[in-house]
C-alpha cells in the first residue's frame, strides 16, 4: 500500500444532488418541490404550523422558570483540586484563581467565576481565590489550613438609590428643614 493510493470506500462520500439543471437530471423544474404552495416558494418555514390550529408547543402548559440573571459559574470539586496537586498540574505555593484551574483543565466555562464545592478531600493547604464556595467547601479548605477569599459583594443600584436617599435625609434633619 501507498500513500498515493490510500482513497475512501466507493460511496463513502456522496455528494449532494444538484437541483433545478434540466429535465435530463431528474431534478429539474421544480427540483423536488412538487407544485405551487407555500412550500414550493423560498423563506418558508413551516416548522410547527399547523395549518391556522393552535400549534403542539402553545397547546401544552409550560412549567417552570428559567433565570435569565443566573450566575454562570464553572463548579469544581474538592476532590479533584487534589488529584490535581497530586499530578503536579496545580502549584499550591501561588493563589488558586479561576485561570490557574482553567490552565490545569478543572474550571470548564463559568464566565462569572468558579464556584468551590466541597465533594472529595483536601489535605493540601491551598490559598484560593474564587467567586463563590459553599460552606462545606470552605470549612474543608480552612481546616486544611487553607483560605478562601470571595469577592466583596457589589451594591445594587436600588441599594445605592435607598442609601443616597437617607442620606438626603438626614442632611435634611441635621439642617432644621
Amino acid at each position: 500500500m501507498k500513500l498515493n493510493d490510500i482513497r475512501d470506500n466507493a460511496g463513502a462520500r456522496k455528494s449532494r444532488m444538484r437541483v433545478g439543471r434540466g429535465i435530463g437530471s431528474g431534478k429539474g423544474k421544480t427540483a423536488g418541490r412538487g407544485q405551487k404552495g407555500a412550500k414550493a416558494r423560498s423563506g418558508v418555514s413551516v416548522n410547527g404550523f399547523e395549518g391556522g390550529q393552535m400549534p403542539l408547543h402553545m397547546r401544552i402548559p409550560k412549567r417552570g422558570f428559567n433565570n435569565i440573571f443566573a450566575k454562570d459559574f464553572a463548579e469544581v470539586n474538592l476532590g479533584m483540586i487534589q488529584k490535581a496537586i497530586d499530578a503536579g498540574k496545580l502549584d499550591i505555593k501561588a493563589v488558586v484563581d479561576h485561570a490557574a484551574l482553567k490552565a490545569a483543565g478543572l474550571a470548564r466555562g463559568g464566565k462569572d467565576g468558579v464556584r468551590l464545592l466541597g465533594k472529595g478531600e483536601l489535605t493540601a493547604k491551598v490559598k484560593f481565590a474564587v467567586d463563590g464556595a459553599s460552606a462545606g467547601a470552605k470549612a474543608a479548605v480552612e481546616k486544611a489550613g487553607g483560605t478562601v477569599t470571595l469577592p466583596e459583594a457589589k451594591a445594587s443600584e436600588h441599594e445605592k438609590k435607598t442609601a443616597r436617599r437617607d442620606s438626603n435625609k438626614a442632611a435634611k434633619a441635621s439642617k432644621g428643614e
